[in-house]
């Protein structure tokens, strides 16, 4: 059995986990798709776990709720600096387990806007990927790079590549990303001995995305089973959140973009903005919901006339310590997607397609 750590040991172990819950994205998920900002916190943790069981042999490996996604660069620079996204409010999270089964307290705005967003979505005619190729993301970003206790401090726009492998098996090294001339692989960390990790919700694939439930009900009442709420979150926006990830970064299936739109409009909170504006410049409406915790709104960005998906920001809701209100803390703009044959290689050329 695992032992537990006392006295000194213990107090030991608490700073460190407390650390562990203060080290957010900003410049750490350098190399990553965007929204897999929390996952080298887990690097941290697996780290913290395996100090703490040293001599305990026999002990089960640790799985983690969410696998690790990590660039070659990463572990170093989670060692090597305290550049964090600031937050507010409590940091207890608030796990659910069934998802909400209505939309009847929100706006019927919210409900129509997502409809036809569905509606164009289900029109969309995405062809099927293949098992041996890529999907492609082009995106056009500023992250937040403020020290802590700064303000937020919105770093330079630059465009960022990322290839992602479509194959159903486990995979470790399963994807990679380009951004300011150099290239990062894109890896799961596992436990030691394992083989990788397979297609699922933290390592989605077209083929994944096409096997989901087409009715909206059941695909939401699956996100939130299979999304535990991170940090300072409820599970409403994590499942909120791990939408947005999706929808910007996959190439995914018609039905399935459509389902995932009209279950939107189920999660509590969900907000239609008139006016937003993606790292592109291009203005759209937006479906929103706000972090109250945090104090910030993340944005969806539509299209306003082929309701086509544009982008995502944050913004704050209030003065914080992270700024006033107002302020974006970071913004994408989906430039392109493509299906390529291999691993780095730009749309356009032999066995490519563009989207």
């Amino acid at each position: 059995m695992n032992s537990t750590p006392s006295g000194a040991g213990q107090e030991e172990r608490e700073e460190l986990v407390e650390l562990a819950r203060l080290l957010p994205a900003g410049a750490v998920e350098h190399g990553l798709p965007a929204g897999r900002r929390s996952h080298y916190k887990d690097v941290l943790m697996q780290t913290i776990d395996q100090d703490s069981t040293m001599g305990d042999s026999l002990s089960r490996p640790r799985r983690f709720s969410r696998p690790v996604l990590i660039a070659a660069s990463v572990a170093v620079a989670v060692a090597a600096t305290l550049t964090v996204r600031l937050g507010t409010g409590d940091s207890g999270s608030h796990r659910g387990t069934a998802a909400p089964s209505a939309a009847g307290q929100k706006g019927r705005g919210v409900v129509v806007t997502l409809d036809r967003i569905a509606a164009v979505a289900m029109k969309s005619g995405v062809e099927p990927v293949k098992a041996s190729q890529f999907a492609y993301v082009r995106t056009r970003t500023a992250e937040n790079e403020a020290d802590w206790g700064q303000p937020v401090k919105p770093g330079p726009l630059h465009d960022r590549e990322v290839w992602l492998a479509q194959e159903p098996g486990p995979m470790i090294d399963f994807g990679l990303t380009r951004e300011n001339g150099e290239e990062y692989g894109i890896r799961i960390l596992v436990p030691k001995g394992s083989a990788g990790e397979v297609a699922g919700i933290d390592r989605p694939t077209y083929a994944w995305l096409a096997s989901l439930p087409t009715d909206p009900a059941k695909l939401l009442q699956r996100l939130y089973a299979e999304t535990p709420a991170e940090g300072d979150e409820d599970q409403d926006q994590a499942v909120f959140e791990r939408i947005g990830e999706l929808i910007s970064a996959q190439y995914m299936p018609s039905a399935t973009a459509a389902a995932i739109y009209r279950a939107t409009a189920r999660i509590p909170g969900v907000t239609v903005l008139n006016n937003a504006v993606d790292a592109a410049g291009r203005h759209g409406i937006a479906i929103a919901r706000e972090n109250t915790r945090m104090g910030l709104r993340t944005e969806w960005i539509f299209d306003p006339e082929t309701l086509g998906f544009l982008g995502e920001r944050s913004v704050l809701t209030r003065n914080t310590v992270m700024g006033p209100a107002g302020t974006v803390e970071e913004t994408t703009a989906v430039l392109e997607r493509a299906v390529v044959d291999k691993k780095g290689q730009e749309p356009g050329s032999a066995g490519s397609g563009r989207s």
